[in-house]
């Protein structure tokens, strides 16, 4: 069984020590979802809400987040990142926003909690602008699609190493 390695030996927390891993490019992709009422939709989409440009917003509260995510997740490693994209698909059938990023990096740790931090935030986000017209809106299936870099080499979620 793989050990946990924000854990030591003595059973204490701990910040990885990443100091003699190689750098190499740091991949990850994430996706999350914003489940709304099909009104609160066709809202978002005409530009029609109060609050402003919903997405450009969420897009924007995205990126900085995942530029902060070793500020806000104790164990996390402050990172230089050297991309972040984040795209968002309108699902009208299931009245839904889906949130896709990817984050990039040259360095001696992955940006996995970038790229899941920035997809919270943007969900947050739209959540928060959107509100006023529908307080019944989920955010759920935030995950990890994939990863490359680093030792561990490439996940893909659903596929192989």
């Amino acid at each position: 069984m793989k050990k946990l390695s924000h854990i030591n030996d003595a059973g204490q927390v701990q910040m990885v020590d990443v100091t003699d891993k190689d750098k190499t490019v740091r991949v990850a992709k994430a996706r999350g979802v914003v489940n709304m009422k099909s009104d609160t939709l066709a809202l978002l989409e005409e530009g029609r809400l109060a609050k402003g440009n919903v997405l450009t917003t969420a897009k924007i509260a995205g990126i900085l987040a995942a530029k902060k995510t070793g500020e806000f997740i104790p164990l996390c490693h402050p990172l230089g990142l050297t991309g972040i994209d984040i795209e968002f698909a309108m699902d009208r059938k299931n009245a839904q926003v889906i949130i896709e990023t990817q984050v990039r990096t040259v360095g001696q740790t992955g940006v996995e909690m970038e790229a899941l931090t920035a997809v919270s935030v943007a969900a947050l986000t739209i959540y928060d602008m959107c509100k006023a017209v529908d307080k019944e809106m989920i955010i759920g299936d935030i995950l990890l699609l994939e990863k490359s870099g680093g030792k561990s080499g490439t996940f893909i979620r659903g596929g192989a190493k």
